[in-house]
């Protein structure tokens, strides 16, 4: 049974996204993730100016008069979102955690896609596969999406990016969207990710919390790993040691981010203390652009 607090949660999500997904999210997915191809949809009389390529003879030898093949834009998809449940996730300095952040995310991307009649599915994951929802259409299939991300309590104390690509690889047999987002605090998964993006449209969305990569100043400070438990100490009021911390972290944000460069993978860069608004909406409008 769902706690009065979920249900609570859930509402509000649905509240708050409800008018982003009308206003600004719903065209812009649209627009950003085309249909698959090209669906045949009737015969009718040729036309002039008509292409010529497309007459259907069959017809045409019929009714003595020529006709062709109309086609339209294959529009229904499938969305699967691969979401990063691991310990890390519970982690934020401010108004919100990297998991919250995550939730309001997947709510917006799910209707959006449901508002244009696509499936959406859910995979959460840890260092290993904590949960699958099969795609499917609807509000309340969306609610449940939302839903499993408050509910589902993971078992794993890592993250297992690699993992959850080559489970998705398995379960969808058609090309489809897949979004993973993650702080991608993993071992190696760049052979999964050239995979899927050669099978799928791979789009990474990468969460971080500011005091991830920078010190306050604040004299001794312990730093334990959400994942593996393990506690360093740092004198935060050295200001060498704020400073190749600070460096430490922006060389593996721009490694990481180099690497989905290198590979064409899509990638979109948030943090904890901004609103992921405008910059998913530029991401959509730049895919809209070169698609």
């Amino acid at each position: 049974m769902i706690s009065p607090d979920i249900f609570r949660k859930v509402r509000q999500i649905e509240i708050r996204t409800k008018g982003l997904v009308q206003n600004l999210f719903g065209g812009e997915y649209q627009s950003a993730f085309k249909g698959r191809g090209m669906v045949f949809s009737e015969v009718r009389e040729y036309q002039f100016g008509d292409d010529i390529r497309q007459i259907d003879w069959n017809v045409t030898a019929r009714t003595g008069r020529p006709h062709i093949k109309v086609f339209e834009e294959e529009r229904e998809q499938t969305l699967m979102l691969c979401v990063d449940i691991s310990p890390s996730g519970f982690f934020g300095s401010h108004n919100q955690k990297k998991l919250d952040l995550l939730a309001e995310l997947s709510a917006v991307l799910a209707f959006s896609a449901i508002n244009n009649s696509d499936k959406v599915g859910l995979l959460l994951f840890s260092d290993r596969i904590e949960k699958v929802v099969p795609p499917r259409k609807g509000r309340k299939h969306g609610l449940r999406l939302i839903r499993e991300l408050f509910t589902v309590k993971p078992e794993g104390k890592g993250t297992d990016v690699g993992g959850a690509l080559a489970y998705v690889n398995k379960l969808l047999k058609r090309r489809s969207i897949v979004i993973v987002a993650s702080d991608f605090q993993s071992p190696d998964f760049s052979r999964e990710l050239k995979i899927t993006n050669n099978k799928h449209d791979l789009v990474n969305i990468f969460i971080e919390d500011p005091l991830e990569r920078e010190l306050p100043d604040i004299g001794l400070l312990p730093l334990q790993d959400a994942e593996t438990g393990d506690v360093i100490w740092l004198d935060s009021s050295s200001k060498k040691v704020r400073t190749e911390y600070k460096a430490r972290r922006l060389r593996r944000k721009q490694e990481l981010l180099k690497s989905f460069l290198r590979m064409r993978v899509d990638n979109v860069a948030l943090e904890t203390n901004e609103s992921f608004v405008e910059p998913l909406m530029k991401f959509f409008e730049s895919r809209a652009r070169r698609y």
